[in-house]
Parts: structure tokens; C-alpha cells; sequence
């Protein structure tokens, strides 16, 4: 066997050889590098920022946030306000973040990205709705999309009418658009025990409130068709109704949150915006499935695989 001091020299010789270049051939190499295409970087896309709770099952929150808003076109950048543990049929657990750690995420980004515009979900507690009030005012030209989530697709509830009050008394004013669905709605509007305002009488309470605009889903009520209006303060705005499709699903209103927001952050009005989230949602809960025991999940991705285009839910 070579000893040490055979094996140090052999070494050196092969790394010298490996290494050595004549003034030929480095000339050649650099010149081989320089001639290269590399390509040109891209535009970057617009950075959207959500504030949500994780869902290990991608159904909702933070993760449906973040497939919807890649799917269309933008760059999602993501604050977690609370951990749950979680399957397709129901949340199990669920753990609000410090609010020191949620306004930390947050003010970490906004520090280096640009921000084109925010989506706003399950803040946890009242005390996260504080902070998050705080940072996005901070930012009144970029439009901030509120789904006042209040309670998860089976009834888990996320958080009681101190919550509710913080959202109406923090956020609702920041807000370009709210999403409520009817219950979310009522709960908002302050509707007492003893009176039944209709959803344009809710809707309005939310915008006297200071938001801009309320987009009331009827996924909840019992028509035959899921009726989705967009109110203004001088009025509706527009009216758009929809296919109702069969089946339970998990994060729908996550996904067409998240695609008003994309779509504000492309550059679209709000009416547009609005009408081009309705159109994307219903084809991806027409193409959803169901990986597991519990409810169907959109498919945000369905203009990426192979099958038909199908109706188009009008």
C-alpha cells in the first residue's frame, strides 16, 4: 500500500492537472460563457400577501390561498395566524399564533417585497385582527380583499362576538371588498334575534360600516341557483348567478377570495374582478375531488390537465 505522504502527492498532481489551464483554453472557456444564452429574467409577477390559518389538507386557508393566487398569475406571499389540525370533513385543533409573531411575519415581507394588493382570512383572535389592522392601514392604496371567516364549511367556530366586533370595527373599514356568505353576513350586520333585515339592508350596514364594496355569496341560501351579488354604496353593482353544483366542498370561499385579490393585483376594476373570481371558482369546483373520507376540494389547477373545457356555469 502507498503511504500518506504518496497518496497527498498523487492527490495534488491529479487536482493540478484538473486545474490547470493554458492561456488557450482559458480564453476559450470565457469566451464559451460569455457567448451563452441565458434568458431573460422574467417580469416579476404581482405579489399578493395572505393573512390566514394552515389546512394540512390544502382545501382551504392558507394553502388554497396560495394555490389560487400561483394559479393566477401572481406571486403569493403568505402570514400564518394560527396552526389547526385538520382533515377534508372537519377542523380537530386549532392554535391562534402570537400576535407579536403574526405582525413580525408581516412587517419581515413588507420590509423587502412589494405588495400589490392583500386577502385577509382567518385571523384566530381578536388581538391578531388588532395587529393585522395596524400593519394594513399602514397601506391604504393597496386593496385589501376581507373573507370573514368566521367558522369552518361543518360549523367549527374560529372565534365569539369579540372577534366579530374586531373585524367589523378594525378591518371592515380597510377593506376594498368583503365576502361574506349569508351567515357571516348576518353576524356582521349586527342583526338582533328580533329582526329579519334582508341581505341588501345587511349589506349596506357593512359598507355605513366603511368598506367599499360587499360581495354576498348565496351558496348558503335555498335557491336553485347560487345567486352572488356585489353591492356598492350607490348600489348594487352587479348580480351574477351560477350553476349550483352538487356535493359539500372545502374552500370555496378561500378560493374566490384569494382570485378577487389575484385579479385586483393584475390590474382589473372591481366589477371585473369580482365577475372573473365568480367565473375561475365555479370551474374549480366543477372539476373538484375528493382525496379523502370528508368534502370535495376545488381543483385550482384545472386549466392545467387534459380535460374538457366543459359548461361554463351561467
Amino acid at each position: 500500500m502507498r503511504d500518506q505522504e504518496t497518496l497527498r502527492a498523487g492527490t495534488a498532481q491529479k487536482a493540478g492537472k484538473r486545474c490547470s489551464f493554458s492561456p488557450a483554453a482559458s480564453r476559450q472557456f470565457t469566451s464559451r460563457l460569455a457567448s451563452a444564452s441565458m434568458p431573460a429574467p422574467s417580469a416579476v409577477p404581482p405579489a399578493v400577501l395572505t393573512f390566514a390559518a394552515t389546512d394540512p389538507t390544502s382545501g382551504a386557508g392558507l394553502q388554497a390561498d396560495i394555490l389560487t393566487l400561483a394559479s393566477m398569475g401572481c406571486h403569493p406571499l403568505s402570514v400564518v395566524t394560527a396552526i389547526t389540525v385538520q382533515d377534508s370533513a372537519g377542523v380537530e385543533g386549532f392554535l391562534a399564533l402570537d400576535p407579536d409573531w403574526v405582525a413580525d411575519q408581516a412587517r419581515c415581507i413588507l420590509e423587502d417585497i412589494p405588495v400589490v394588493a392583500f386577502k385577509v382570512g382567518v385571523l384566530a383572535s381578536s388581538e391578531i385582527v388588532t395587529v393585522v389592522a395596524e400593519i394594513v392601514s399602514d397601506y391604504p392604496d393597496i386593496p385589501l380583499v376581507l373573507d370573514p371567516v368566521l367558522a369552518s364549511g361543518r360549523g367549527d367556530e374560529f372565534g365569539g362576538e369579540d372577534l366579530v366586533s374586531a373585524i367589523r370595527e378594525l378591518l371592515v373599514p380597510q377593506s376594498t371588498v368583503v365576502t361574506p356568505n349569508i351567515p357571516e353576513l348576518r353576524r356582521l350586520a349586527l342583526v338582533d334575534e328580533d329582526e329579519d333585515p334582508d341581505h341588501a339592508e345587511c349589506a349596506r350596514r357593512l359598507l355605513d360600516a366603511g368598506c367599499e364594496y360587499v360581495l354576498v355569496t348565496g351558496t348558503h341560501d335555498a335557491t336553485a341557483a347560487v345567486i352572488n351579488t356585489l353591492h356598492h354604496r350607490d348600489g348594487i353593482v352587479r348580480t351574477d348567478t351560477w350553476q349550483r353544483l352538487p356535493g359539500s366542498f372545502h374552500g370555496s370561499g378561500c378560493t374566490l377570495a384569494s382570485a378577487i385579490a389575484a385579479n385586483l393585483a393584475r390590474g382589473l376594476d372591481v366589477s371585473d374582478a369580482v365577475y372573473e373570481a365568480q367565473d375561475y371558482t365555479w370551474h374549480a369546483l366543477a372539476r373538484a375531488f375528493r382525496p379523502g373520507m370528508g368534502q370535495h376540494i376545488p381543483d385550482r389547477l384545472f386549466w392545467a390537465r387534459d380535460d374538457d373545457d366543459g359548461d361554463d356555469g351561467n
